[in-house]
C-alpha cells in the first residue's frame, strides 16, 4: 500500500497526540493520567512524600505496610506536577530505621531533603551524619505509634542546634492536648496534614483553634497535605478540608507548605489524583504570590535548599 507524504505527516501528528495524551499513563499509587493545570515556579518543593522498599524490614508492631514505592515511581508522578524537588519523610513502617529515606536522598542527587525518625539515645555523630546526607528534620508520628513523647523536648533542643525542625503528625484531639508543649519547643515546628482537623467541625474545632494559636509564634509551619484523610465530602473537591486550608492560608501564608503525601499509604484503595490535589491550591491560595510562597519560598528556606 502506498502512503502519501501528507498521510504520513497526518499519521505522525495523530501518533504524537496519542503519545502526549498517554505520556502520564500508568502512574503507581496515583489515579488519573492528567498533568496539573497549575505549573509551580522553578525550584518548588513537594514537602511530603515517602519511599518503601521491602529489602528493609518493617519495625515491630508497624501497622502501615504498603508495597514498594521507589524514587523512580515518584519521579514519574513529579512530571505531572511540574516539580522536581522533594522532602522524603521516613514513614512509621520503619520505626527509627532511616535507610530507605537516606537511599532516596542519595539517588535524588541534591533534589531532596529528608525528615528522619530517631531515638532519644541517638549520638551527636549520627545526627551530624544525617545532616551531611541532607536531613533537616525529625518526625514524631502519634497517629500510627512508635513516637516516644518523653524525648520530644530533649530532641527538639538537640536538632535545633543543627537548624532542623520537629515535625508532628497527630489526631486533632491529641494535637490540642500537646499544644502547650509544642508552643514551648526551642526548634521550629511543622504540623503534618493540616493537623488532622476533624470534620465536620473543621474551622470551628478545638484542633483548628490550637493550630492558629501555634501559628502566632512564627515558629510553626503547616503542611497543606492529605486532604483526603479527614474529608467527609471526598474527591475531587475535598471542600470541607479545603475550608480549613483556605483559612490557614489567610492566617499566615508565609508558614504554609504543600505536600503530595505520595504514595498515599493511608489510602489503601482509590488512590487520589495528585495533579488534581495540586490544582486545589488555586482555591486554597487564590493569590499567585501566596502560591509561590507555599510551593517555593517557604520550603526552600525551611529545608535549606539552595
Amino acid at each position: 500500500m502506498t502512503i502519501t507524504r501528507r498521510k504520513f505527516v497526518q499519521g505522525s501528528v495523530s501518533l504524537g497526540a496519542f503519545m502526549s495524551l498517554n505520556a502520564f499513563a500508568g502512574f503507581r499509587y496515583s489515579s488519573g493520567e492528567n498533568s496539573s493545570l497549575l505549573v509551580p515556579p522553578a525550584g518548588s518543593v513537594d514537602c511530603h512524600m515517602h519511599l518503601y522498599d521491602d529489602h528493609y524490614p518493617a519495625a515491630s508492631g508497624a501497622t502501615l505496610l504498603p508495597p514498594n514505592a521507589s524514587l523512580e515511581d515518584y519521579r514519574q508522578v513529579q512530571q505531572r506536577l511540574h516539580v522536581r524537588r522533594m522532602v522524603i519523610v521516613t514513614p512509621s513502617t520503619y520505626g527509627t530505621d532511616n535507610r530507605v529515606m537516606l537511599n532516596g536522598l542519595l539517588d535524588a542527587k541534591g533534589d531532596a531533603r529528608g525528615v528522619a525518625v530517631v531515638a532519644g539515645t541517638i549520638a551527636d555523630k549520627e545526627l551530624e551524619e544525617l545532616h551531611a546526607a541532607g536531613v533537616r528534620g525529625i518526625r514524631f508520628n502519634l497517629s500510627y505509634g512508635g513516637a516516644n513523647l518523653d524525648d520530644l523536648e530533649k530532641l527538639a533542643a538537640r536538632v535545633n542546634e543543627l537548624g532542623w525542625n520537629v515535625q508532628v503528625v497527630a489526631p486533632g484531639t491529641q494535637l490540642t492536648d500537646l499544644e502547650s508543649r509544642l508552643a514551648k519547643l526551642p526548634s521550629r515546628l511543622v504540623i503534618d496534614h493540616m493537623g488532622h482537623v476533624p470534620q465536620p467541625e473543621g474551622v470551628k474545632s478545638d484542633a483548628f483553634a490550637a493550630i492558629t494559636r501555634l501559628l502566632d509564634n512564627q515558629r510553626t509551619w503547616v503542611k497543606l497535605s492529605g486532604p483526603y484523610i479527614r474529608s467527609k465530602v471526598g474527591a475531587p473537591s475535598y471542600s470541607d478540608v479545603g475550608q480549613v486550608a483556605q483559612a490557614l492560608v489567610k492566617i499566615n501564608p508565609e508558614r504554609m507548605l504543600w505536600g503530595s503525601d505520595w504514595p498515599h499509604p493511608t489510602a489503601a484503595e482509590n488512590k487520589p489524583n495528585d495533579a488534581d490535589i495540586l490544582d486545589l491550591l488555586y482555591h486554597w491560595a487564590p493569590s499567585e504570590h501566596d502560591r509561590t510562597r507555599i510551593l517555593r519560598d517557604n520550603p526552600v528556606s525551611l529545608y535549606g535548599f539552595s
